[in-house]
């Protein structure tokens, strides 16, 4: 009889192993065109200069498009924004031609990047940026030139990113910097 429980405690294992799924990898990023739309201002994101941001989220094809990536991480943050997010990325600095060009299809995961808070760059909406980027020495290279100090995705400051009147010193913020 105990044979035939450890058995069925085998099979049992096994069968819920099976069930277990690896993490999906998240789908590509989309190609900025002239029909993406910021989810915030309406306007047409080509528009603005800086950063710009995507989401993609489980239920839907396409993505969510956002006029600068600190609009990116408050879509994250919000209570009443959905939460099946598959992937978000964000515009690699890094890889722009210029502020004024930040490029369609260089995009980095959000999640990975390092992000330049209380630089003295402002967003596609004019206001305080969390600017990406997919090194750590290219974004310490613009924070030398430009202000702020270097974070990680999940150390972004939430009052930094909510704030409307973000003054662009986020370094009086209590975030954990990156080392």
């Amino acid at each position: 009889m105990k044979s035939h429980l450890k058995i069925g405690l085998l099979a049992s294992l096994l069968a819920l192993g099976a069930c277990q799924r690896t993490p999906e990898a998240p789908p590509p990023p989309f190609a900025m065109t002239e029909e993406a739309m910021g989810r915030y201002c309406g306007m047409n994101i080509l528009e603005h200069a800086g950063p710009k941001g995507q989401v993609i989220l489980a239920r839907y094809d396409e993505p969510i498009w956002f006029s600068s990536a600190r609009d990116t991480i408050a879509f994250t943050m919000l209570p009443e924004e959905p939460k099946d997010i598959r992937a978000i990325y964000v515009s690699d600095m890094a890889r722009a031609a210029s502020w004024e060009k930040p490029g369609a299809d260089n995009w980095v995961d959000a999640r990975k990047a390092f992000f330049v808070v209380g630089s003295d760059r402002k967003g596609g909406m004019g206001a305080a940026e969390a600017v990406p980027f997919s090194s750590e020495a290219a974004a310490r290279t613009f924070a030398a030139d430009h202000g702020g100090r270097v974070v990680g995705f999940d150390a972004v400051p939430r009052d930094y990113i909510l704030d409307e009147q973000a003054s662009g010193d986020a370094s009086k913020q209590s975030a954990r910097e990156v080392d």
